[in-house]
């Protein structure tokens, strides 16, 4: 149980962490004259984020559902 415990606290931080550095300060100024861009060009990282996170999921429902039936069978 203390391993569980340790476990889900230890996501759980991971999660913040992770939420507390995506912060990012503010562009540099830019001299309109200049043609620069925002940094990076402006690339959408939203779905690769959503794909990322939906595989996880998918892995650790697989994972979960591995580790629940091998757990029935050695009960039986």
């Amino acid at each position: 149980m203390k391993k569980h415990l340790r476990n889900i606290l230890l996501v759980s931080a991971m999660m913040v962490a992770s939420q507390v550095m995506l912060a990012q300060p503010p562009d540099p100024p830019v001299d309109p004259s200049a043609g620069g861009g925002p940094i990076g060009g402006g690339a959408p990282i939203g779905t690769g984020i959503g794909i990322l996170l939906t595989l996880g999921a998918a892995y650790g429902a697989k994972k979960v559902y591995t580790a629940w039936k091998k757990r029935e069978d050695l009960e039986e």
